[in-house]
């Protein structure tokens, strides 16, 4: 069995673990490189798994077989992780059933290898804060971020539209292209966040009540300037590295609110409540089927080429989403 052992970045055979009595023997098929796995190899994330470790936190596999205690899975299935720090990085693995949930496999394999924690993060953002009806509008930067991407789908199949914010680049309008094609209303970069000019494109799109950030810094200031009063901004992430500044007045005069997200939390937080959690990836998947949610942008690579798919997911303005085929 094939793995990539993140600590000194390198592929090793291993000896595959017994099957218990509640484990799962699972065929990888395909795993993404996220940001937050790039974190937690830099030793920066909120979770840090003891080393040696397995890279990896997303993915989809195929039951092969399952242990005399398991009831919810069968082989031919297809499964994610449940929880964060699995290890996808790997050609099989034995995993505690608890760890897996089940998915469809009438869906595509890309698109089910990136449903954990991108969709999610945008399904849960798009209706945990603010009650949207069609016809609102939410602000975002990143927005060719995975999650970026899947806001602007989950959003214009419940039409609401969305001003989506974008580092200028030299491939800018290949960038704006695609994001429309998805559904996105509206695409600028951070300078015309910036310009007067902003008030021209709030003539044909309200104001938004709410505001995703995963950048920090002067975009989300100048985000905040156009949020309604009392709206609220979620922080999912840092990608400038610097802190969230806000003016003293958008909090006395506009009484927004900020507030944050993590998925890792919203699953612990509801490890009991399977209701919600199915409602969710129910939700997803019958958009995906409907083909009004796509996987991200991807480069499908070889878990032999792995170096190469780490150094791509670490560059700047890279658009396309590495995925490990295992």
């Amino acid at each position: 069995v094939l793995f990539l052992c993140v600590s000194l970045f390198r592929l090793k055979d291993l000896e595959l673990a017994k099957l218990g009595d509640s484990d799962v023997h699972v065929k990888m098929l395909a795993a993404p490189v996220n940001p937050a796995d790039i974190n937690m190899i830099q030793g920066t994330y909120a979770i840090l798994t003891p080393l040696p470790a397995v890279g990896g936190n997303e993915g989809v596999g195929e039951v092969l077989e399952v242990g005399s205690c398991v009831r919810a899975l069968k082989p031919g299935d297809w499964v994610i992780p449940a929880t964060t720090g699995l290890g996808t990085w790997r050609t099989q693995g034995v995993f505690p059933e608890e760890t897996l949930l089940k998915v469809p496999s009438d869906i595509p394999v890309l698109s089910a290898a990136t449903l954990s924690v991108n969709p999610c993060t945008a399904y849960r953002m798009l209706a945990d804060f603010e009650t949207l009806a069609p016809g609102d509008s939410v602000i975002q930067n990143a927005a060719n971020s995975g999650v970026g991407q899947a806001v602007i789908q989950i959003a214009r199949a419940s039409g609401i539209k969305t001003i989506n914010v974008v580092r200028d680049r030299p491939d800018l309008t290949k960038l704006v292209e695609r994001l429309m094609a998805l559904g996105a209303d509206h695409v600028i970069t951070e300078e015309t966040l910036r310009k007067p000019e902003m008030k021209d494109l709030f003539k044909s799109v309200p104001k938004p009540r709410l505001a995703l950030n995963c950048v920090g810094g002067k975009s989300t200031t100048e985000m905040l300037r156009h949020l309604q009063p009392k709206g609220t901004m979620v922080t999912y992430g840092g990608m400038a590295k610097q802190p969230v500044m806000v003016p003293v007045s958008a909090f006395i005069f506009r009484d927004v609110r900020l507030r944050g997200f993590w998925m890792t939390q919203w699953r612990k937080d509801h490890a009991q409540d399977q209701e919600s959690l199915a409602t969710m990836m129910d939700a997803l998947c019958q958009l995906i089927r409907r083909g009004q949610l796509t996987a991200p942008a991807c480069t499908e690579v070889p878990l032999q080429d792995y170096k190469a798919a780490l150094e791509a997911a670490m560059k700047p303005f890279t658009s396309s989403k590495q995925i490990l085929l295992l």
